[in-house]
């Protein structure tokens, strides 16, 4: 069974940084499509950063709220990911989950950011940002 495995959160000032990773344990071939997604209390889940990589090559995606601060990479030939979070704002807090097993029921250009579509899901890391 795959199991996602997050680390990295903690708390930091306004403007702060962070480095969160994920190894999805149990994995026994390389990854094709993984995701970061954040839940802060009373939220839906969100997707905060998607990855991809297949015959067509890496493609990434980016919410709106954390482009140009967010930058999610693949890192070794371990499958680890990282999510390297700058410029950090108190609304970033949340809790931080690493997603893989992508269901193939539609096109991941659409819909990486929909939970739905993810059928592995590590336990979280949480990020708090205060001002």
């Amino acid at each position: 069974r795959v199991q996602p495995v997050e680390s990295g959160g903690g708390s930091v000032q306004d403007g702060g940084s962070l480095r969160l990773s994920c190894v999805p344990s149990g994995l026994t071939q390389a990854y094709t499509y993984m995701a970061w997604f954040r839940q802060s209390p009373g939220k839906e889940r969100e997707g905060v950063a998607g990855f991809y990589t297949g015959s067509g090559g890496i493609k990434i995606q980016y919410a709106d709220s954390v482009k140009d601060r967010f930058t999610i990479s693949r890192d070794g030939d371990d499958n680890t990911m990282s999510l390297q979070m700058t410029g950090l704002k108190p609304e970033d807090t949340a809790m931080y989950y690493c997603a893989t097993g992508w269901k193939y029921r539609t096109t991941w250009a659409d819909n990486w950011s929909s939970p739905d579509e993810f059928s592995y899901w590590g336990r979280g890391t949480q990020v708090t940002v205060s001002s």
